[in-house]
């Protein structure tokens, strides 16, 4: 059997194809639109397509594994996403890229609610919170490294090759996981259903107040990372002059926080409790969130708005881990199923942020620390508005 240790190691890589497939190319973006012809905002319609595969793909893989086990699934979905990456590379028009990066991110989220269903699987003999804070330990590693990588691999062999490089991850992850991740799902437990069951179960995880609590809080509250995924590579660059190559080091540094408040989560469960502290941590990114819009109103130097930003994104290494454990825990039946809808929500409220974020844009920094405002403001109120 698989070591705590590398199981973490492994299910952290699977989770971070997102985190990945998103910042890893976010340098590379006026190359792209010079190449393809679509300019910058037909290269944002390629990050909006990702995050619309990512919400719908988790919906159909979260079943699949609770019916198939979570092996086949994952191998299918890896299988795909690195065929996916390598049509990304050849692609010759911003519409093919538009399209096939949708189709990268339905296979790629595979390993993202199977990673999470496995933590569920494994929840009897191994701490759930210490293991998902291992996970984030993983997975938050991949914000940090990837716009860097990025930035230098698009300098020196061009845009493409971040594809290709992606591929190359999706066919390693395969590889170990056929070797290390013996299947977690026992066919006694395996849920064979028909597609009217499937419908009927998210139904009830949509009416269940406790599951849409949690998912809610933790699905606005990263809707705000993702306004900021999306709005920073403007605001830092264009906006405050920050060089191209020290984006990432900015960017990173926010995910560095991440990971590091992740690896007390479980010491801080321990101590106030799963569901006092994810009440607390809501609450912190909710009144972060209206402190950068209040300092960008204002206009404040850019380095306080920066650490507003940054509080933000640290805080939300102790918001999601909690909130998926306290999602999928009630449901050990249906592990996987809840796990997609916990990353569609997730997902789709990424996607909103975008549209919000897009129809505010006015050239200042106001869009994105509203739209950053808004997403915790509306995780405190989903949070104190639908407790189980």
């Amino acid at each position: 059997m698989t070591s705590p240790g590398r199981l973490a190691a492994l299910l952290g890589l699977l989770a971070a194809f997102g985190p990945l497939s998103i910042d890893m190319y976010l340098p590379a973006f006026p190359e792209i639109g010079a190449s393809l012809g679509g300019g910058v905002e037909g290269v944002q319609l390629t990050l909006a397509a990702y995050f619309i595969g990512m919400a719908a793909g988790q919906l159909l893989h979260g079943p699949l594994s609770d019916r198939l086990g979570r092996r086949r699934p994952l191998f299918a979905g890896l299988a795909i996403y690195v065929a996916a990456s390598i049509l990304c590379a050849l692609a010759t028009s911003m519409e093919a890229l538009i399209a096939l990066r949708l189709l990268q991110a339905l296979a790629g989220c595979a390993g993202m609610v199977i990673s999470r269903a496995v933590v569920r699987d494994v929840s009897d003999r191994l701490d759930p919170v210490r293991l998902m804070g291992r996970l984030m330990l993983v997975m938050g590693v991949a914000p940090i490294l990837a716009p860097l990588i990025g930035g230098y691999v698009a300098a020196w062999f061009g845009w493409r090759a971040i594809f290709w490089l992606l591929a190359a991850i999706g066919l390693a992850a395969l590889i170990l996981c056929a070797l290390m991740l013996h299947e977690t799902l026992p066919e006694e437990r395996r849920r064979r259903v028909s597609l009217l069951a499937v419908l009927r179960s998210y139904g009830g995880l949509l009416k269940d107040r406790r599951f849409m609590g949690a998912a809610l809080a933790s699905g606005f509250a990263i809707a705000g990372m993702f306004a900021y995924i999306a709005g920073s590579p403007f605001v830092f660059i264009t906006l405050n002059g920050i060089a191209p190559a020290h984006y990432g080091w900015l960017f990173g540094g926010a995910a560095a926080g991440f990971i590091l408040l992740s690896q007390f989560s479980a010491k801080l469960a321990a101590r106030l409790g799963r569901e006092r502290l994810f009440n607390a941590t809501i609450a912190a990114i909710a009144a972060t969130g209206l402190a950068l819009l209040a300092l960008t109103a204002l206009g404040a130097p850019f380095a306080t708005q920066y650490a507003a930003v940054f509080l933000y994104v640290s805080l939300l290494g102790i918001a999601l881990p909690l909130g998926t454990i306290i999602t999928i825990t009630p449901f050990p039946h249906m592990a996987g199923t809840a796990s997609a809808l916990v990353g569609t929500l997730q997902f789709g409220m990424g996607a909103l942020a975008g549209a919000v974020l897009s129809a505010l844009h006015n050239g200042t920094a106001m869009p994105m620390a509203t739209t950053i405002a808004l997403a915790g403001s509306a995780a405190l109120a989903a949070r104190a508005l639908l407790r189980g």
